[in-house]
């Protein structure tokens, strides 16, 4: 039992350190438990079997689905209808909306839903995005206590009194508390969030710029230089990829103009390209060149160019103007997710431009605006990119939402890939996946993974690949890894000794004190390590404490299940609540000023309301 709870001890060390990520330092638990004996490899690895853990892979993917249909984006529209101007309707919907999608779908990917909703909803109602993302990752758990499969934590009960005897939970035994949790969790978060997470936000900004706002917020006329192809110069008939231009001259070419070859009158002269690795360089292109007029002058007398004035017109056009078109080639702004692959890498080692086919124009890190030099400029969660590229490149960006949030309606002006038709299946998909599990045609990791895959074969997504985007895998790792150490715990006889402990210090002041204890002793471990995880370890000592006194181990199940899920102090104590930390700006103290006040009052209310819907 010593070296189980010195692994246990360790494993919470690092949980809160955050030196690690989550996942590996469940794994590296696990294989001490391993190495020491006192797991087999057949326990050990039980977890990534668990019927849990199978569930939160299928839920996953059925909420990508959900997203990817713009089912979600629907919902967020009418959201914006309804509340109009006023922030306090727009937090009513958001805390309603979320904590309903929260019933039925996992909280983590209820947030990973609707995070880039909430964001662009809030900036387009003129509010700042961290009034919401705290309250939205909060109502996400406050939501999933309504349903069997809303959080991890009641799948785990619900196990446990099925493995203990008592019968499995039904889908919807958890309504009524879950119901009392999103009440209180409104009353209280309305003005907690209003004083403490209402962050300086300019008032004027705004999401719906036009391309000209954008290009002169960007300041993308200043610096950008005309530079036409002629008969001598040393780089026509050359590939771009070929060149190097950026590394050597520390310019960026962001379009090409050619005269069209079309001698129908009624057609463009000019053909606008975007500068492709694979475009290759004409006798008569302009380029438009971006840069320091030193290293503009520099390219152009290196390679026999000529320079064109600003106040001449093109030889090739009849336009005058030397500012950018938006006919063929478009821009947008990008802003980045807390979990996207291109936080902290520099721009030039991302491969964005090699992947998606757009270049990076600018960003945006709070009032500050990074024009020069960006290849060598690492970029940050938050970040908002100005990205610009052919318009059908740049719709195919909406594809993934779990990286960045496109923003803006000026992607609308672009050609782009929906699957919005697929709505009305991805609808279907999970009403009847619900109905199976309530009236138990199916059991639950049965209708979780027919939905799950049925998302991918009707098409919902537009390849496997993206439906396996949508999966948390440290989430499911870190589950998978610690669901075992309640195994170890059970194994060593540390379950009857946390039972024996809690017993004879508060079992003689009856069911009720001994309920507060398991509650608070709960939520305080919940602080520190995972939700899921706390429920694995309390979820047996609940069951053999409530069997020590004699009474129904139910209320006390759900004490452990209420008090894993209601962990709102910490940033680290659930999926969600991590999740909104970057986007939100949030302090540890931003956690602790709204979420601990509203974990207390939670934690009393359910003291004395569950041995009313489940009598001891």
């Amino acid at each position: 039992m010593i070296i189980t709870l010195a692994i246990l001890a360790l494993s919470i060390i690092f949980f809160i350190s955050g030196k690690l990520r989550s996942d590996i330092v469940a794994l590296c638990a696990l294989l001490a438990l391993m190495i020491a004996g006192i797991l087999t490899p057949q326990e050990a690895l039980s977890g990534f079997s668990n019927n849990i853990v199978v569930m939160m892979i299928g839920l996953f993917v059925v909420g990508g689905a959900i997203f990817q249909t713009g089912l979600a984006k629907k919902i967020s529209d009418k959201i914006i209808k309804l509340a109009g101007d006023s922030q306090s309707k727009l937090f009513l919907l958001i805390m309603i909306l979320t904590s309903t999608i929260g019933a039925f779908v996992s909280n983590t990917g209820t947030v990973a839903l609707l995070m880039p909703i909430v964001i662009s909803v809030a900036l387009g109602a003129n509010a700042s995005p961290s009034r919401f993302l705290m309250p939205l990752a909060f109502a996400s758990s406050l939501g999933g206590m309504m349903t069997l499969i809303g959080t991890p934590p009641n799948l785990v009960i619900s196990n446990t009194l099925k493995d203990a005897g008592y019968g499995e939970l039904s889908f919807f035994s958890f309504m009524p508390v879950g119901i009392i949790c999103v009440v209180v969790g409104i009353v209280v978060l309305f003005p907690l969030s209003k004083i403490f997470l209402s962050k300086e936000y300019k008032k004027k900004k705004k999401i719906d710029k036009s391309l000209g706002e954008l290009a002169d917020e960007y300041k993308l006329s200043d610096n950008l230089y005309r530079v036409m192809i002629n008969e001598n110069s040393s780089i026509k008939n050359l590939r771009l990829s070929d060149l190097n231009i950026p590394k050597n001259y520390q310019i960026d070419i962001l379009e090409i103009r050619r005269k069209s070859q079309d001698k129908n009158p009624f057609m463009k002269t000019t053909l606008q390209k975007f500068a492709e690795a694979t475009t290759i360089i004409e006798v008569n292109d302009v380029l438009y060149v971006k840069g320091q007029f030193e290293n503009v002058f520099k390219f152009t007398k290196d390679n026999n160019l000529e320079l064109i004035e600003t106040s001449l017109s093109e030889e090739i056009s009849t336009e005058s103007s030397n500012n950018l078109r938006f006919d063929s080639i478009g821009i947008t702004e990008l802003v980045l997710m807390s979990n996207s692959k291109l936080v902290n890498k520099r721009v030039k080692d991302s491969g964005f431009r090699e992947k998606y086919k757009v270049n990076i124009l600018g960003i945006q890190r709070s009032d500050k605006y990074i024009l020069q030099d960006l290849k060598d400029e690492k970029m940050h969660s938050g970040d908002v990119l100005l990205v610009q590229g052919q318009w059908s490149d740049i719709a195919l960006l909406n594809d993934e939402q779990s990286e960045w949030l496109v923003v803006g309606k000026t992607i609308e002006e672009g050609t782009k890939i929906k699957l919005n038709y697929k709505a009305p299946i991805a609808a279907t998909i999970m009403l009847l996946m619900i109905l199976a599990m309530v009236f138990n045609i199916l059991p639950s990791v049965t209708a979780v993974m027919i939905a799950a895959v049925l998302m991918v074969i009707s098409g919902c997504f537009t390849n496997v690949e993206a439906a396996y985007k949508t999966i948390n895998w440290e989430s499911i790792v870190l589950i998978a890894a610690m669901l075992p150490m309640s195994i170890a715990i059970e194994k060593t006889g540390g379950a009857d000794a946390f039972s024996d402990i809690i017993v004879s210090t508060a079992g003689g002041f009856g069911p009720y004190i001994v309920l507060a204890v398991i509650y608070f002793a709960t939520s305080l471990l919940t602080m520190f390590i995972s939700n899921t995880a706390t429920a694995v370890l309390f979820a047996p000592i609940a069951l053999q404490i409530a069997l020590t006194i004699g009474v129904n181990p139910t209320p006390m199940l759900f004490a452990v299940a209420v008090a894993a899920s209601m962990c709102f102090t910490s940033p680290f104590s659930t999926p969600p609540n991590a999740l909104v930390m970057s986007a939100g700006r949030y302090t540890f103290m931003d956690y602790v000023k709204v979420g601990l006040p509203l974990q207390l009052i939670l934690g009393i209310i359910m003291i004395f309301v569950l041995p009313i819907i489940f009598p001891f």
